[in-house]
């Protein structure tokens, strides 16, 4: 999109078009680090599993010099002990190849995790084309992989070299010692070059590292326009969403007027506010408030309240502060029961003297807690 509309990509990369990138199997990923990783498991494998993996090779040696003359012309005998020779070479070399399996998947869990993606396996014939392939070499990124090649090959070469020429008399030497001191001696001197191979990877990788990080987060960046976009088809648009919010809030203001004519008392501002309380002393702890409005919605919760008979009680104070401090379908605060009480006598004494449609009432000087007051 950002090539069509000609927007630069400034925004960071969204969730969302990270998981996707994940799905398809970009994920960071740095080749410098997971051979150093694997040159440095490979030097504490062999320093470690060396002593038995020699051993091992030292007695297959022997066991296959000790063929007889009639094993050797015995082609099914042949087929036999190689594979046996076969068995005896991988169960000893086992251990090492599981602790490189291991290292292999360290580098790419320490820098972006490692991810198994299908969309990634799938073969895509487009990268047989040859012009896109040479526009891949001769791209920058392909640039900087061959000037990295090149460092790489410098730094590992000349450090090799530098080893190599300090070790020169100990590898001529390895031929002039008997095997059983031969074998341990070439461990050692191949510890050694794995661990100053890696200590030069260490360089080069902590320059590659921040380098493919920050590629990576440059190659997922957004435009405006894609994360507006994104956000439309994970959200919604915003026409729809605001549509959906005033059909829900219909839907709750005419469940909220069926609760009036079954309230036990409406309490006004008189113009402003109109609160609807409920209140059986079987089943309840407190009263409840069942509905409540300002203002044209006050108006209608007082319209159906005549047309139910419902009392209509004129209290300023206690109005603003029932409709501030509390929700639809709520029981009122313990410091509203003084004065929320004194309202529902006065109405439930009414009841029993009233037998016509009720008019509206006044109360004053309610108990109010100065901190539940509200000037509007």
């Amino acid at each position: 999109m950002a090539e069509d509309t000609g927007q630069e990509r400034t925004e960071e990369a969204t969730p969302r078009r990270k998981q996707q990138a994940r799905e398809k199997g970009q994920v960071p990923s740095s080749r410098e680090l997971n051979t150093m990783v694997m040159m440095l498991a490979a030097a504490g494998s062999m320093a470690l599993l060396g002593s038995g993996i020699v051993q091992g090779i030292k007695e297959l040696a022997v066991w296959n010099l000790q063929v007889s003359r009639e094993q050797i012309f015995d082609v099914s005998t042949m087929f036999s002990l190689l594979e046996e020779s076969l068995l005896h070479a991988v169960l000893s070399l086992a251990p090492f190849f599981l602790v490189m399996l291991l290292a292999a998947l360290v580098g790419p869990i320490v820098i972006g995790g490692v991810n198994f993606s299908m969309q990634a396996m799938v073969f895509k014939f487009d990268k047989l084309d040859p012009v896109k392939g040479l526009g891949r070499v001769f791209s920058i990124k392909g640039l900087v992989e061959l000037i990295k090649a090149l460092i790489k090959f410098l730094v590992i070469g000349t450090v090799a070299v530098v080893f190599l020429y300090h070790q020169f008399e100990n590898y001529l030497g390895l031929g002039n010692e008997p095997i059983s001191l031969a074998l341990p001696h070439t461990t050692q001197l191949l510890i050694a070059a794995f661990i100053t191979i890696a200590a030069s990877l260490i360089l080069i990788a902590l320059v590659d590292v921040p380098f493919q990080i920050w590629d990576y987060k440059k190659q997922l960046k957004m435009t405006f326009q894609e994360v507006k976009d994104e956000n439309k088809d994970t959200e919604g648009n915003p026409e729809v969403r605001s549509r959906v919010k005033r059909v829900q809030n219909e839907i709750a203001q005419r469940r909220m007027m069926s609760e009036v004519p079954e309230a036990d008392v409406i309490i006004t501002n008189p113009e402003h506010y109109s609160i609807a309380l409920k209140y059986d002393p079987k089943t309840m702890a407190a009263p409840l408030l069942v509905a409540k409005g300002v203002d044209i919605i006050a108006m209608q919760i007082r319209r159906i309240a005549n047309e139910n008979n419902v009392p209509i009680l004129e209290a300023p104070p206690l109005a603003r502060s029932l409709y501030h401090t509390t929700e639809i379908n709520a029981a009122i605060p313990a410091g509203l029961y003084l004065a929320v009480a004194q309202v529902l006598a006065y109405i439930f004494k009414l009841r029993k003297t009233s037998s016509s449609q009720y008019s509206d009432h006044k109360m004053q000087d309610l108990d109010i807690p100065d901190d539940l007051q509200f000037d509007s």
